[in-house]
């Protein structure tokens, strides 16, 4: 297979799917597919690279099983415990991030489902950052109604992030608690209140590479707008707490291959950023548009917004948000 001649099919409009043997991904030259990677994502998305931060809502006690989550009560980590915190402490940082230049920012919260008092509360601190900012909001809540997701949306929120984590198959080895089902179905109701999809997963929790070649491809079933590869960062008390970590080539063969899969969406960068070059400058070059910056929930960031800016910058790409090119 010539990867570079592919590249120019998928940027004149070619889709690969299900119906298509992907296996040539595994084994083409690493090089190769990076640069055409590169090629589809100058051409299909362009130079702008979205930055994104999260801030971490509600912590810990989560219900779920996720085996490599810190947040998990069925785990056992050192993972900072507090209920919903207060508007003020939320709309500071949020501040904060649109001083520096980020795109978006997130509210993220442990747990299956934000409900009652607590989502009341949500909805409250997103109406206050929506008045007082002009960046663009997301949300992480979990498995959300069709009426939650209308009120975030009305709030002021334009993208929902929640992730499928990995393939149909591996989904029960990572998770018993909920269903991959349950989590498309969440997906389905996002794209039908009009919100951007925003959905990824982990690589390194012992899925095969034909796994991560069907979760790009179910992702681009679900005609998701951005997808947050992370890196496994193995976490002390989780039970992949020793999984070996993964090599730099593992990572961007698998980013590369996400971006022939899905061309237009955003490729972000998330956690493991650590185990690429230069913080990621080489997944720049194999096909991401996007990353999470600044501080990383419960993996260390190792990248401030100021250094991710001017390594891109560097790279000669757009890191202008749209509030700063209106003013």
């Amino acid at each position: 297979m010539d990867v570079l001649a592919l590249a120019q099919e998928i940027i004149n409009g070619r889709r690969l799917g299900r119906q298509d043997d992907l296996s040539f991904f595994l084994t083409c030259d690493l090089d190769q597919l990076c640069r055409g990677a590169d090629e589809i994502r100058a051409a299909c998305v362009g130079d702008k690279v979205d930055l994104c931060s999260i801030i971490n809502g509600r912590s810990g006690r989560c219900p779920e099983d996720c085996k490599y989550c810190a947040q998990s009560a069925h785990n056992h980590t050192d993972c900072e415990v507090y209920d919903f915190l207060p508007q003020e402490e939320i709309l500071r940082v949020c501040k904060l991030n649109e001083q520096e230049g980020v795109d978006r920012f997130s509210i993220v919260t442990a747990g299956r489902a934000l409900t009652g008092a607590e989502f009341d509360q949500a909805i409250q601190a997103y109406e206050a950052m929506h008045r007082e900012c002009k960046i663009d909001l997301c949300a992480s809540m979990g498995f959300l109604s069709e009426e939650q997701l209308h009120r975030l949306h009305q709030a002021g929120v334009t993208s929902y992030h929640h992730n499928i984590e990995t393939s149909r198959r591996n989904f029960p080895n990572i998770c018993t608690t909920h269903t991959y089902d349950m989590k498309v179905e969440t997906l389905k109701k996002v794209k039908a209140e009009g919100m951007c999809a925003c959905s990824g997963g982990i690589i390194g929790m012992g899925e095969t590479w034909e796994d991560r070649l069907d979760m790009a491809v179910s992702l681009a079933e679900l005609g998701i707008d951005s997808i947050p590869i992370n890196a496994l960062m193995p976490i002390p008390g989780t039970p992949l707490e020793h999984m070996p970590r993964l090599t730099e080539d593992e990572i961007l063969r698998t980013i590369a291959f996400f971006r022939y899969i899905n061309p237009e969406a955003n490729i972000r960068l998330a956690a493991g950023r650590a185990l690429l070059t230069n913080d990621g400058e080489t997944a720049f070059k194999a096909g991401a548009s996007a990353t999470i910056t600044g501080n990383m929930l419960t993996t260390a960031a190792c990248a401030t917004i100021r250094s991710d800016r001017s390594m891109l910058a560097d790279m000669g790409r757009d890191v202008t948000p749209e509030y700063w090119k209106e003013a």
